[in-house]
């Protein structure tokens, strides 16, 4: 993807919600600026843009980096006016992040009044997976079976080694306006 003119550009906004220290802010940041954040200061809630290509066509993405979730809190409403997808990080070393990861989408389509909304589970922190085992390591496997249940696109992430970050936003992006269209003649069909 490459940087345009803010001008020309379709504008789209995305929120990067999930539960606490799953590293939204990082992936975030990752993103848009190009670095890793090593510290950790909880999020109220941060406001990022970045102007991208996908195929030819220009967006201006604005993305809100949200407070962590949990079980009981709500996000910011007024983040959500005019939302068109979402980005839903867990760790895959905190089993907690992952299970309530339907329970927040869930909360974001009842604050939005809709049946869905394009989204990605991303599984954040995958270069923490080799230095763990057990219960609490999320397999890549259970993380595509249960964006798949939710009706998600998966991408797996690691925000400190710029793995995967890029092609998440991009599948997000792709989710919400479709598959990109090639302005090549082999595309053309007729009927006669």
């Amino acid at each position: 993807m490459e940087e345009v003119p803010q001008s020309v550009s379709k504008q789209r906004k995305i929120a990067v919600v999930g539960a606490r220290n799953v590293g939204k802010s990082s992936l975030t940041v990752q993103f848009v600026e190009s670095h890793f954040v090593e510290s950790y200061y909880p999020t109220i809630e941060n406001q990022f843009t970045k102007q991208i290509v996908l195929g030819k066509t220009p967006y201006t993405l604005e993305i809100c980096d949200t407070a962590g979730q949990d079980e009981f809190s709500l996000i910011n409403t007024k983040s959500l006016i005019g939302l068109k997808g979402i980005v839903i990080v867990y760790s895959c070393v905190n089993r907690a992040s992952f299970e309530i990861v339907e329970l927040i989408r869930d909360k974001i389509l009842d604050q939005l009044g809709l049946d869905n909304i394009p989204a990605v589970v991303v599984a954040n922190k995958i270069d923490l997976r080799s230095a763990r085992d057990g219960g609490s390591v999320i397999t890549p496997n259970e993380g595509a079976q249960l964006a798949a249940k939710l009706g998600a696109g998966f991408k797996e992430c690691s925000a400190k080694l710029n793995v995967g970050v890029e092609e998440a936003v991009t599948l997000l992006l792709t989710r919400m306006e479709g598959p990109i269209k090639s302005n090549s003649n082999d595309d053309k069909c007729c009927i006669m």
